[in-house]
């Protein structure tokens, strides 16, 4: 027999692309390797034109945007965007233990312990993401990933919204979903909202992991739509009570006195063994990839090939590379979502340090100084704790000083509120350039 000849492998910047994990009407998801670092990624493939054909190009860039921003341990993470002629490519993390569904498939129903700590965590996902704006609209056991530790992964949340349209009510309006998971005010044409909506697939993915079986389950679609719209429907004898009154109070088919996440969370059934999530140490996170994908610069453009990516010199490496711009010592926030800020002055280091302390404290932060360095810390807990801010003068010339800000514990979005609030008590320590002025048009 013939040698074997090697499969060619198709590479996409600096990913290989390998087998296909799913495939819809709007997308295509592929495993693919990156071949920098070796680590194994998923890339969702959508068809450019389809994109702008549909005129969808500035929800998109704000859905991935908004994804872009979240960094939660149970949400696939997105991590850059790429573009061709033809195509869109959504690096993603890649979770290689499964659905949930197919846990519950195989299994039938989940211990009420195992189904619990999968809604605490399926809940922490979807209120974080509420915060950003954020609706899945398409909650189900399929769309519910589990890492290899048993760690429970939302997918596709707000990427299934990308033809969401907002009308001047507030409400969302496109009636969209698994049927079963969806909310009886979703399937009425009044309008309904995100938060209250998503909430409602909540709890029947709750339902369905401690019974083993949908609560609402009709082979006619208007049948099933009946039931949904009167929330008919019956617990088997094994649940507890604690799970129906909480689940009672989610499929409320009235979104006006459903149950809200916080509510939820202070549920004595839900709170048992209830953990927070951990999050890591957050990285800056860039958006110029994602306004690079929808520009007409031919210069950000990948292609697919059947070949080695070409190889960049030191040359192209320093030049592309934000770490050895000189940019960097000036603030530049365009498209970029930061940890940390700087500012110059030019008045004395302890007047500073003295302003800073008198801008921070009305804000309800404690204050430890240490010669010229400062650290503040905020006395309420929010998404990720307490915010925590060390502050630092430098001095860059006699009567030139740097300050810089850098956010050490807590929410990076929650730290940029802060900085806009607190900015506005050191007005009078900021040093401003002054304008050049504009030549007369002749």
């Amino acid at each position: 027999m013939s040698a074997k000849t090697p499969a060619t492998r198709t590479r996409v910047g600096k990913y290989e692309l390998g087998r296909t994990l799913g495939e819809g009407s709007f997308a295509k998801v592929k495993f693919a390797k990156n071949t920098q670092n070796g680590d194994f990624v998923a890339i969702k493939i959508i068809d450019r034109d389809k994109v702008f054909r549909h005129r969808m190009v500035e929800q998109i860039k704000r859905e991935i945007s908004t994804m872009k921003l979240i960094k939660h341990p149970n949400v696939i993470k997105i991590i850059e965007v790429l573009a061709s002629k033809t195509k869109i490519y959504i690096v993603l993390e890649f979770v290689d233990g499964g659905e949930l569904f197919d846990k519950i498939a195989k299994h039938g129903k989940l211990k009420e312990e195992e189904a619990r700590r999968y809604f605490q965590q399926l809940i922490d996902a979807v209120d974080y993401c509420h915060s950003r704006g954020v609706y899945h609209r398409d909650l189900k056991p399929e769309n519910l990933l589990l890492d290899k530790f048993g760690v429970l992964k939302v997918s596709d949340f707000g990427l299934s919204a990308l033809s969401q349209q907002v009308r001047e009510d507030g409400l969302l309006h496109t009636a969209c979903g698994t049927p079963n998971y969806v909310a009886p005010e979703v399937l009425t044409d009044k309008g309904y909202d995100g938060i209250s909506s998503d909430i409602w697939s909540c709890g029947v993915i709750l339902f369905v992991l401690t019974a083993g079986y949908l609560p609402f389950d009709e082979q006619n679609l208007m049948a099933l739509y009946r039931k949904i719209l009167k929330a008919d429907f019956t617990y088997p004898p094994w649940f507890s009570s604690g799970a129906k009154k909480l689940i009672s109070r989610i499929l409320d088919p009235n979104p006006l006195t459903r149950i809200t996440i916080p509510e939820i969370l202070q549920d004595e059934w839900f709170r048992k063994g209830y953990q927070p999530p951990h999050f890591e140490a957050e990285e800056d996170v860039n958006l110029d990839d994602v306004d690079a994908v929808f520009s007409d610069s031919k210069e950000c453009l990948v292609t697919e090939r059947k070949e080695k990516p070409v190889s960049m010199n030191a040359f192209e490496l320093i030049s592309r590379s934000r770490e050895f711009s000189l940019e960097n010592l000036f603030e530049k926030q365009t498209g970029l979502v930061k940890r940390e800020t700087r500012f110059t002055s030019q008045r004395p280091a302890h007047e500073i340090m003295s302003k800073i302390e008198e801008a921070a404290k009305p804000l309800g932060f404690n204050v430890c100084k240490h010669n010229y360095k400062m650290k503040l810390k905020g006395d309420k807990t929010g998404r990720k704790g307490q915010l925590s801010v060390a502050t630092e003068v430098f001095e860059v010339a006699p009567s030139l000083h740097m300050v810089e800000l850098r956010k050490t514990g807590g929410d990076t979005l929650e730290f940029h509120k802060f900085y806009k609030n607190f900015s506005c008590g050191l007005k009078d320590v900021v040093w401003k350039a002054e304008e050049v002025p504009e030549e007369p048009s002749s």
